[in-house]
């Protein structure tokens, strides 16, 4: 692992509604998740200091049903395996990224330049 981005679980107003949420980059990102009734996880908003709130909703790809379950596995924990939850948030970044702003991503390094 490159970076480290501090993931950390957080909580949002009600008018922000996700499953499980997460912040990382001394609170500079934030970004929601969804689980659907089968349980895979989907990117639903991420937020950027300096960029604004991107919403994916509906439109968003969900991760696989073995990457879902470690992410839910791994949400379920006090402490969150920095390494495994970098995995799986820059696994849906990337299958997401045509929904998110390309320098938003590269600047706070959620995504590989290619």
């Amino acid at each position: 692992m490159s970076q480290n981005f501090d993931f950390h679980k957080t909580t949002m107003p009600e008018s922000r509604k996700a499953d499980y949420y997460l912040c990382c980059l001394d609170s500079s990102v934030f970004i929601d998740f969804n689980s659907s009734a089968e349980n895979e996880i989907s990117l639903v908003r991420i937020s950027f200091d300096g960029f604004g709130c991107c919403n994916l909703d509906e439109k968003a790809k969900k991760l696989s049903p073995k990457e879902s379950l470690k992410f839910i596995k791994e949400m379920k924990q006090n402490k969150l395996n920095q390494e495994s939850i970098t995995e799986l948030v820059k696994k849906a970044i990337k299958i997401n990224k045509e929904f998110i702003w390309t320098d938003a991503l590269e600047r706070y390094k959620l995504i590989e330049q290619e």
